[in-house]
């Protein structure tokens, strides 16, 4: 459990959310039902820095946007300023950048990405897997990367489908989801999985909320939910 232990009390967590704004509640839900208390008192101290304006990630992975890093460790600072131990980000595509966001903050953070990587690792019935993610992550290579190095095949959608992925999550972002998107993004599953791919992650923190797991064709992997259990065992040994 996370409690008090020795006079002291469980480390602050910080999120850096807004990227965007029903991700960043989402995580925060999850985190909410990873952790193993019966009141209020056994849950994390947390706190949230959404800050919506921070510049379109995908628009700088591409080299046509305005960089994010800035904003990013502006945030990340308020987060350190305020006593977090360590941050999480809602967003995949801003860890493109937290790498130079460490340099200029000194604020540890627990990435989405290398999480997912080692959990998709550790089950030994996966030598696939099917990314679903924005253009710009997959343009970065961050899950293609991590996952490749933990021993594990990427599978990325065909063009036309990656066009599907895309409009279902502009489409969660703008509030204006149709149940055909969330059919057609189930159809990605169901084509990811004929190209064998054994488990399908969910890459961007707005599919798990356009897509359930009994639409995808295989097991639907929530990195925030991973993300969420690892800042459990993260602030209890930081506790401890």
């Amino acid at each position: 459990m996370l409690r008090k232990q020795s006079g002291s009390i469980t480390p602050l967590v910080g999120i850096l959310g807004g990227m965007g704004p029903a991700a960043t509640v989402d995580l925060y839900s999850k985190l909410i039902e990873a952790t193993p208390a019966a009141g209020d008192q056994g849950h994390l101290r947390v706190m949230i820095w959404a800050d919506p304006t921070v510049p379109d990630r995908s628009a700088a992975i591409a080299g046509d946007g305005e960089d994010p890093t800035p904003k990013l460790a502006a945030g990340a600072q308020q987060l350190a300023d305020a006593g977090a131990a360590f941050y999480i980000v809602a967003c995949n595509g801003a860890h493109a950048f937290l790498p130079r966001v460490r340099e200029q903050v000194d604020l540890d953070y627990l990435s989405i990405i290398d999480v997912t990587a080692a959990h998709v690792a550790a089950l030994p019935y996966v030598k696939s897997a099917g990314l679903l993610a924005t253009d710009a992550t997959l343009t970065a290579g961050l899950y293609q990367d991590a996952l490749l190095a933990a021993g594990v095949t990427p599978t990325v959608p065909a063009r036309e489908d990656q066009h599907i992925v895309m409009e279902t999550i502009y489409a969660v972002k703008a509030k204006e989801l149709r149940p055909e998107l969330t059919q057609a993004l189930a159809g990605v599953t169901d084509r990811l999985s004929e190209r064998g791919a054994d488990v399908i992650i969910a890459a961007c923190t707005e599919i798990p909320l356009a897509l359930t797991a009994d639409q995808s064709a295989r097991p639907l992997i929530d990195p925030a939910v991973l993300l969420a259990n690892e800042v459990i065992n993260e602030a209890a040994a930081r506790a401890r």
